[in-house]
């Protein structure tokens, strides 16, 4: 029968001292840590990630609206996990808030290796894989608001510099569209 040594005080905190390993590897995350000890990461710009380790499940939520680009981007986490192995494909399904996605934590079978900080790694590996997209598409739009509010001269005409005409474009004045004829009489 197998003893059990607890030991406390200045004894138990020498040890745990000793038993320190060294960091394998370090990775910056926008997260916070729920008062239940779940673990919520607010980096991507689409949805928010919760791991919560008393279920031993990863959820997924959309930050603001539901639109297709919210479920692709829940669809490519849950994909990125499962090749990397660190999640049961088979569970993962709708959760109980409207537009989310959840699937459990396996238990992980390897001496030293734990499944909740395994997630947060390649869910920090996901994060930067998908960072240089959004940040190409934050870019595009930037450029595009900047074209529309302050367009270079080729794109803009001073006040007065394009003729007044009676008429112009294709529609003549006093004549409604065929399409909206009947709409308006």
């Amino acid at each position: 029968m197998a003893g059990i040594t607890i030991k406390m005080g200045d004894v138990a905190e020498a040890d745990l001292a000793s038993e320190e390993k060294p960091v394998q590897i370090s990775m910056s995350l926008q997260a916070r840590r729920s008062l239940d000890g779940n673990y919520m990461i607010f980096d991507h710009p689409e949805i928010d990630i919760v791991i919560i380790p008393k279920e031993s499940k990863i959820v997924s939520f959309s930050k603001e609206k539901a639109s297709k680009e919210v479920y692709d981007a829940q669809d490519r986490l849950f994909s990125f996990l499962r090749k990397k192995g660190v999640i049961n494909f088979e569970t993962v399904q709708g959760g109980n808030l409207y537009n989310s996605l959840e699937a459990e934590i396996p238990e992980s079978q390897i001496e030293g290796v734990n499944s909740v900080q395994s997630v947060l790694f390649n869910v920090g590996k996901f994060l930067e894989e998908e960072r240089p997209y959004y940040s190409f598409i934050r870019a595009h739009h930037d450029q595009e608001e900047e074209a529309i509010l302050d367009p270079d001269t080729e794109h803009s005409t001073e006040l007065g510099e394009v003729p007044q005409e009676e008429t112009k474009g294709s529609i003549m004045p006093g004549m409604v569209p065929y399409a909206l004829y009947y709409e308006y009489r």
